[in-house]
């Protein structure tokens, strides 16, 4: 396995990540089809948990396909609810309600 990440993918997908509107929010497979890498689902995943080595993005916008948060990142529901982002009782986010359609 690799354990450095190709610079210029990381900046590809954090490119995408960049675009995801305030108040919507992106799956992991979803972000993996828009560069081509339609399987690759946990790369996106491990790109964005290394995200802060390359600037700033709005990761806390990305959660996986049934609109669960990532385990790991305790502010992620604070930081969606600020950008009015909707829940379900169960936790996850609405993803009929609030996936970014692009």
């Amino acid at each position: 396995m690799r354990t450095r990440l190709d610079e210029r993918l990381a900046y590809e997908i954090l490119s995408v990540v960049a675009e995801i509107p305030e108040g919507r929010v992106a799956s992991y497979g979803q972000l993996a089809r828009l560069i081509g890498r339609e399987r690759n689902a946990r790369l996106v995943g491990r790109v964005l948990s290394m995200a802060e080595f390359y600037g700033q993005y709005p990761c806390h916008r990305v959660v996986n396909h049934a609109g669960r948060l990532a385990p790991h990142f305790p502010q992620q529901r604070a930081l969606l609810l600020a950008e009015g982002v909707r829940f379900k009782s169960n936790g996850c986010v609405d993803m009929k309600l609030c996936q970014w359609d692009c």
